[in-house]
């Protein structure tokens, strides 16, 4: 159980890590801005995952922490973590995900995967395990990094996996024929097709 455990917290340090990264070398303004129909924005998704790792492996498994996180009023502002208030700064919300990283880390470290914990706002299904806990926020903090890949290539086109390893195939011919003939093909499929 060890392997398995000590994997899964790999896999989520490299998707934290994935998300920082998409942030680094970004403008206070270029992180906060809203970039999807539902304001979606880099620095929304830092805090939304610091909140959601510190409550999850902290305050759902009775686990002490140095860092005060503040309570959100949800029912005034149902989207209180997705995004930083005026008062929030970029570095501050950065600092803020790297130290609950290193409190996560030793709850992770500390607990055996069959500890027991209780997420409340999980209702009649709230009795779980670290197991099952670290699977669902892998599974939330990996898609909060995709979202920021996309959000990122959006911005100033960078893309990939890290800065060492971009993972990314880039045509010979640049991005602009492959995104045309692309285009073609999408706007062919709604045409019927003669036999």
């Amino acid at each position: 159980m060890a392997d398995l455990k000590n994997r899964l917290l790999r896999h989520l340090r490299a998707a934290r890590e994935g998300l920082l990264w998409k942030c680094e070398g970004l403008s206070e303004r270029d992180l906060r801005l809203p970039r999807t129909p539902t304001g979606t924005n880099l620095l929304g998704l830092v805090k939304h995952c610091a909140y959601i790792e510190h409550g999850y492996f902290v305050t759902c498994f009775s686990q002490p922490s140095p860092i005060v996180i503040p309570d959100l009023d949800y029912d005034a502002d149902p989207i209180a973590d997705l995004y930083a208030t005026a008062e929030e700064s970029a570095a501050d919300l950065l600092a803020l995900y790297r130290r609950v990283a290193e409190v996560v880390d030793a709850v992770i470290e500390a607990l055996p995967l069959e500890a027991p914990g209780h997420v409340e706002w999980w209702g009649e299904r709230g009795d779980t395990t670290l197991g099952e806990v670290l699977v669902h926020v892998l599974g939330d903090v990996t898609r909060h990094a995709g979202q920021a890949d996309i959000l990122r290539e959006g911005i100033d086109g960078q893309v990939g996996l890290r800065p060492s390893s971009s993972n990314v195939w880039e045509p010979s011919s640049g991005w602009q024929e492959t995104v045309a003939r692309l285009t073609r093909i999408a706007e062919m499929a709604g045409e019927p097709h003669s036999r």
